[in-house]
């Protein structure tokens, strides 16, 4: 019976169970273990990516405000935003061969888009022409309004899209997100009234100053000095920029999603397809805006360091963003942007003496608020019910499709 008991090695099954056991519950404790592993990974990796979307959100903008206002020789916007497009299309190309994992695939790949499949590649043209527009566009607002009423403004683009995705991708949005429209839009129309009774207030005091110094300041020197302070500060001009980047915003967000969505084609390369066509838009607009320009100074005029670290964080913007959707969500960016309002707000006190008005407060509370609601209260399509007479179960097969179709 004993010897019935045991295998061929001479070692009893019992003992065998037992080490297979032992032997499974080692490679469960290391299954385990790897996964917390890259679970707490992922998570500060969330984290972390919210931390720099916060930073690079309020850099960029108090660095474009700071650039475009200080007392030295400006440089050429519409260079800068070509520049940008260079830059990205750099970064897109590391990361498309990255993706690919040879340069020869990258090639391949490259080869087929832009030669052979030269159409597809034309499909992007339009936001491709969209972008260079927007990005210029911000420059000019930023130049005419201060950091804070930027972002607050800018978040208009919110509204924008949803509209845009309400009509042209036919997608629903939830009472609530319609409901944070509405107070986005009335936070900006107060902040808009808080910048302009600023700006009034900012050339009665110049206008004083001019008056008391006319007596004892030299003529040239006082209308250059007033010509200075007054040319940065057209809240009319910034608002409709702003505005208007907004709009085109939306528009070529939403196109350029439909564009992701109707092929296979990888983000990144989209992104070199982007690129590639945003560079000869951007010197066509060159050539037609600023040639004089650029034919008496050169075009690195005004570029120093802090211009090109706008150009980066401008460029790269975008891929802090799809990192933080892709291992984050759209509630925590919307918490990010929330934070990147009052960080730039903050930070304009000490870095350009600018306190917010009660008014200006109010609004920006207001749109801070919107931009939360329209993130954590997204649209849930209801799911069907049927009477218990009229539930059918489904055949197995199409069951296993579903269930694959919502895995992926």
């Amino acid at each position: 019976m004993a010897d019935g008991k045991k295998e061929s090695g001479g070692v009893p099954i019992t003992e065998t169970r037992v080490k297979v056991i032992d032997d499974e519950e080692v490679e469960n404790t290391k299954e385990t273990g790897s996964t917390e592993q890259k679970s707490d990974f992922l998570i500060w990796l969330k984290y972390v990516s919210l931390v720099v979307l916060v930073l690079q959100n309020a850099g960029q903008v108090l660095l474009m405000r700071y650039a475009t206002t200080r007392p030295q020789p400006q440089f050429i916007k519409t260079v800068a935003v070509l520049f940008n497009e260079v830059v990205k299309l750099i970064a897109a190309l590391i990361l498309f061969t990255i993706e690919e994992k040879s340069v020869k695939k990258t090639l391949i790949g490259l080869r087929q888009h832009f030669i052979y499949d030269i159409c597809d590649t034309l499909k992007v043209g339009v936001p491709a022409f969209i972008y260079t527009i927007q990005n210029f566009l911000l420059y000019v607002a930023i130049e005419h309004l201060d950091a804070g009423t930027y972002m607050v403004t800018y978040q208009l683009k919110i509204l924008t899209t949803a509209l845009f995705t309400v009509i042209m991708l036919r997608r629903r949005l939830s009472v609530p997100q319609w409901v944070s429209l509405v107070i986005l839009v009335a936070g900006v129309a107060i902040v808009q009234k808080s910048a302009n009774e600023r700006s009034k207030q900012l050339i009665a005091n110049i206008t004083q100053e001019v008056v008391a110094s006319i007596a004892t300041t030299p003529a040239p020197t006082m209308l250059s000095t007033t010509e200075s302070s007054v040319r940065y500060q057209n809240p009319i001009l910034g608002f409709v920029a702003v505005i208007s980047a907004c709009f085109l915003s939306g528009f070529a967000g939403i196109y350029f999603e439909k564009i992701l969505k109707g092929s296979n084609v990888s983000l990144w390369l989209r992104n070199i397809q982007l690129a590639s066509l945003s560079i000869p838009i951007g010197i066509v607009v060159i050539a037609i805006k600023d040639r004089h320009e650029v034919m008496n100074h050169g075009v690195m005029k005004g570029f120093d360091g802090v211009v090109w670290s706008v150009v980066l964080l401008q460029a790269l913007g975008g891929l802090v963003v799809a990192v933080v959707i892709k291992y984050a969500d759209n509630i925590l960016k919307a918490f990010a942007t929330s934070i990147s309002i009052v960080v730039s707000c903050v930070a304009s006190i000490f870095l350009f003496a600018l306190y917010p008005q009660l008014l200006f407060v109010l609004g920006a509370a207001l749109v801070i608020g919107a931009v939360v609601i329209y993130g954590i209260f997204p649209y849930k399509a209801k799911k069907p019910t049927l009477d218990s007479d009229e539930a059918v179960e489904p055949p197995a097969k199409e069951f296993e499709v579903e269930k694959l179709l919502d895995n992926k």
